[in-house]
């Protein structure tokens, strides 16, 4: 142990660790070393500048509305009292339980020509193919509109925590100086919290950049199809480790711009004392005007894509629903059981060793936790060359000593896989121990050291017990993700090894989405977890400051 000491070993498991994870981001940035081939000319020619337009109109209009509905509708149900308040507070968090591509399959077949909806308008008013006008949903507009209500949550859950915290008084203050509720909103409690409604926008952005279902059914051509297709369909692996590098860097700006962005702003609240903030009732024309803004993100973004899965599993369905369910599904709960461990296990190690060894491990836990920020398709390919090169290794050394060899050993199997989903999702579980740890105080782990505890008895002893909740919640958060994950898995998943979420996007690519209905309903119920344990810790925190408060007023 003291060897271990002295050399220091929880900075060098760190790094390790976050070399490891960042071997797929290493890979796509080294291919842009390589020479470029007559398929990187041939896309930088015909299909890159559509690429670049769609990827950025996509991204900034969803950004912008998923900004305003969740921003609004968050200071709806937080600062004001109407109808229905007590329900919108948590239900507008269950559009986090749909993936985007499967609220693209929903929509798609309910308003498309051959869809219920068009074929009762024509069979209602007697029309003909081209006698009306129906928006497309198969389209750029049709993509924005899906993945905004589908990820506008992420704005809504940070702007609610935000507005939630801000105290009455401050309001109060800026009614003296003769803002009503409307300026006061906009001059007052919306500065407030813009640094956490541009961190949940932020997070938006990363995932449009890295939706790939959703924009493939949509037939918008985005980075994310355009690497999937480069892979695949031109079987040209450096041209499409190249594309994956120019959406690497967009990805990384808007990593960096987001960053600084929040170490320049400063938004304090100067009191911690006073009444949590008054919801103000709303009379009829407001709430009228309330539920407008909170009721179709809830019917758009859940009810409805949940509605017709349900509807198709019902009426129509697939006769081997249930078989198919049990292979698919066991396939899918155990990788996505293994993984999610393993990336606890390895986040648990990030985060200690950020705690002992300061700002090394400060520095890798930020570089492990960047893996987020990278669509999937950038994984699978990132990762393909360095795994496919070490498989031809060990075989050639395999084939050297015992004249046997072995086969794909890692790109083969679900080792491609698990490693893949390390990268996109160790800043997931990251995130939740690491601030789990925050609320730990040193003082505990010097008391434990002077009784004599060495530090992996300190984990186990002291930290493992206080870190349980925040264990149990990036455990389930990583376990939900990578059962919603497509993109990676369709590219890295070993032959005849589907899950759901692959089961599904293969039948609806093939027009049989009835068949995949019951599908997709096991994986929104799965994606409702996190859901409902996020509307309880944020009850919970409502519950515990809206006391403190009010034991502090008492005390004075």
């Amino acid at each position: 142990m003291r060897v271990f000491r002295h050399l220091k070993l929880w900075p060098l498991i760190c790094l390790l660790v976050c070399s490891l994870v960042a071997v797929p981001t290493l890979t796509v940035l080294a291919s842009v070393f390589q020479p470029f081939g007559p398929e990187w000319k041939h896309l930088a020619e015909t299909r890159l500048p559509l690429y670049i337009r769609n990827t950025a109109i996509l991204a900034v209009s969803v950004c912008l509305l998923s900004a305003l509905v969740g921003t609004a509708s968050a200071w709806l149900v937080t600062a004001c009292d109407f109808p229905g308040r007590r329900v919108f507070h948590w239900a507008l968090l269950l559009p986090l339980a749909v993936p985007g591509y499967l609220a693209a399959y929903a929509y798609t077949d309910m308003l498309a020509f051959s869809g219920p909806v068009q074929t009762w308008l024509r069979e209602t008013f007697g029309w003909g193919r081209r006698d009306y006008w129906f928006p497309a949903v198969r389209s750029l507009p049709g993509a924005i509109t899906i993945l905004t209500f589908t990820l506008y949550p992420y704005v809504y859950l940070a702007a609610r925590t935000a507005f939630v915290e801000q105290s009455s008084c401050v309001m109060e203050v800026g009614r003296t100086l003769g803002r009503g509720p409307w300026r006061g909103f906009l001059t007052v409690a919306l500065p407030l919290a813009r640094p956490s409604i541009a961190a949940g926008t932020s997070l938006v952005m990363m995932e449009t950049l890295a939706d790939f279902g959703a924009v493939e059914y949509c037939a918008v051509d985005t980075f994310a199809t355009g690497i999937y297709r480069t892979w695949r369909s031109l079987e040209a692996p450096t041209a499409a480790a190249q594309l994956a590098a120019v959406l690497l860097s967009v990805v990384t700006l808007v990593v960096l711009v987001e960053v600084l962005a929040r170490r320049r702003a400063r938004f304090y609240q100067m009191s911690h004392r006073g009444q949590p903030m008054r919801r103000a009732k709303l009379g009829p024309l407001g709430s009228i005007g309330a539920l407008v803004v909170c009721g179709p993100p809830v019917l758009l973004g859940f009810v409805l894509p949940a509605g017709i899965f349900v509807h198709m599993a019902v009426t129509t369905g697939d006769q081997r629903a249930a078989e198919v369910v049990t292979d698919f599904g066991r396939n899918t709960l155990w990788l996505a059981g293994l993984a999610a461990a393993i990336a606890v296990i390895l986040a648990l190690l990030v985060a200690y060793s950020r705690r002992l060894s300061g700002a090394v491990g400060f520095a890798a836990g930020k570089t492990a936790a960047l893996g987020y920020a990278l669509p999937g398709t950038v994984v699978a390919v990132g990762l393909l060359a360095p795994l496919s090169w070490l498989d031809h290794r060990i075989n050639e050394w395999f084939v050297a000593a015992f004249r046997w060899q072995p086969g794909l050993i890692l790109t083969g199997s679900i080792v491609a896989l698990v490693f893949g989903y390390q990268t996109r999702f160790l800043g997931v579980a990251l995130a939740m121990i690491e601030s789990s740890f925050d609320r730990i105080r040193p003082s505990m782990d010097d008391a434990a050291r002077t009784l004599g505890a060495s530090s992996v008895r300190l984990i186990l002893r002291v930290h493992l017990p206080l870190l349980r909740a925040g264990l149990f919640a990036a455990l389930l958060l990583v376990f939900v993700d990578v059962v919603k994950e497509l993109p990676a898995t369709l590219m890295l998943r070993p032959f005849n090894f589907d899950t759901l979420a692959v089961r599904v996007y293969l039948l609806a690519s093939d027009e049989r989405l009835e068949e995949a209905s019951f599908g997709a309903l096991v994986i929104i119920a799965i994606g409702l977890l996190p859901v409902v344990i996020l509307s309880t810790l944020l009850d919970r925190h409502r519950t515990t400051a809206t006391v403190r408060q009010l034991d502090e007023t008492a005390m004075q």
